[in-house]
């Protein structure tokens, strides 16, 4: 949910019982005046009526409300002394409207000559619950334009207001480190979008420096190691070629040899994963992973015929992905590769393609391997010391690059899995 969306989310949200609050107090606020402004027309009447009895006393003898809005009702001097004004709400039949409607009497007093009088006088008073309804009525009608305002306000006032906070949010949307590309912000006047966006530069710059100081020291390192390695093992090859040596002597040299190797291909491997944590790989392009498995297996063939084994593909979909096609093809080396290496000689392996998932099956040695541990660095399928560790490492890091999933199973076999989650081409 957009920020904008959700401050008017709870603005609404508190309006509601605001506006109910407020409903309430201003309904009895209005009753109060209604009930002051008849009252008031009421005492008026009297003192009309005070005024017509003097005039023409025969009005005294009205003691029916069916005849008048008035009654006249004779009482003794004692009750005169102890009578107190006082109102009252009560229902009336009313012709016009056939039935019965509500009324404000005044009861009071009046001394006439030498007569003692109760007078009655009945108003008309607005219908409460008439009155309720139409309040709720304005109450929903105030309470959509209110909302309606807040909506509009957000969507042109606000919407201006918040756009340097947009556009930096976007910057930092489409921004990409291994790119090297830069953020641009807009100058804003208000002080927390510019701390925000001086924050922002300040990060990036940081951040693109290390990154480029990093980078640049993985591939000297690389560099600065592999030509001394390369170096060491010449001299090495050489020296076994043009000096005798006894056995031992031959097998110590050898030894060397192998370390030296492997060290060069562990140093490839890192340098290798570090590209592909660091996002060097950019290019993409749409990968068919069932020619690359054909591709990749016949390259292989040397080594599958030294080991008698054979490989069956089997596949009833095909399946296309975007992705580097030098990380597609070191992917799927890396899983045939340690089937060979890892399988019993003499045995099949079978690769199959579905909808959503490549997977290849070896029989090894009749035991699991360790899951938590398959996928992380320097943790061996096998004890070979021309293993590196990494093969699996770098499969895990070129699944994640493209929001693959590859995980591992046994029964009775060892089989690794592709899961193709991203959208297929």
């Amino acid at each position: 949910m957009k920020l904008l969306n959700y401050t008017t989310k709870y603005v609404s949200l508190l309006l509601l019982p605001l506006i109910t609050i407020w409903a309430i107090a201003f309904y009895y606020a209005m009753l109060d005046e209604i009930y002051d402004s008849l009252d008031d027309g009421l005492e008026n009447h009297k003192i009309l009526l005070t005024k017509r009895a003097n005039e023409d006393p025969s009005i005294l003898n009205n003691t029916d409300l069916n005849k008048h809005v008035y009654t006249f009702n004779p009482i003794s001097e004692n009750e005169y002394r102890d009578f107190k004004d006082s109102y009252r709400d009560t229902l009336m039949y009313m012709y016009n409207e056939d039935d019965f409607e509500p009324v404000r009497i005044f009861e009071s007093k009046l001394k006439h000559d030498h007569g003692f009088y109760k007078v009655k006088i009945v108003t008309s008073m607005i219908e409460e619950d008439d009155l309720i309804s139409d309040m709720f009525k304005y109450l929903i009608s105030l309470y959509a334009l209110l909302l309606i305002s807040i909506l509009l306000l957000n969507n042109i006032l606000l919407r201006k207001i918040w756009k340097p906070f947009y556009y930096s949010i976007s910057q930092l949307k489409n921004f990409k480190i291994e790119k090297e590309s830069k953020i641009i912000t807009k100058p804003s006047s208000i002080d927390e979008f510019q701390l925000l966006n001086d924050t922002i530069t300040k990060l990036i710059k940081k951040s693109s420096d290390s990154y480029i100081e990093q980078k640049h020291f993985i591939e000297n390192a690389s560099h600065e190691l592999q030509t001394p390695l390369a170096i060491s093992i010449n001299k090495l090859e050489l020296f076994l070629e043009n000096h005798p040596l006894n056995e031992n002597q031959t097998k110590s040299l050898a030894s060397i040899l192998d370390n030296l190797n492997r060290l060069t291909r562990l140093n490839k491997s890192l340098l290798l994963l570090s590209k592909i944590e660091n996002k060097e790989f950019l290019e993409e392009e749409c990968i068919d992973f069932l020619s690359l498995t054909k591709k990749i297996t016949e390259d292989f063939e040397d080594l599958l015929l030294h080991r008698n084994m054979s490989i069956s593909i089997d596949h009833n979909s095909m399946i296309n992905a975007n992705m580097n096609k030098d990380l597609a093809i070191i992917l799927l080396t890396n899983f045939i590769k340690n089937a060979i290496i890892h399988g019993s000689p003499n045995q099949q392996i079978n690769i199959q393609l579905h909808h959503n998932s490549w997977s290849i099956c070896n029989i090894g040695k009749p035991k699991a391997l360790n899951k938590e541990d398959l996928f992380t660095r320097f943790k061996k399928v096998s004890y070979s010391n021309k293993s590196s560790g990494l093969g699996l490492a770098i499969n895990k890091a070129i699944a994640s690059k493209y929001n693959l999933e590859v995980s591992y199973s046994f029964k009775d076999a060892h089989t690794f899995y592709i899961h193709f989650h991203q959208t297929l081409i």
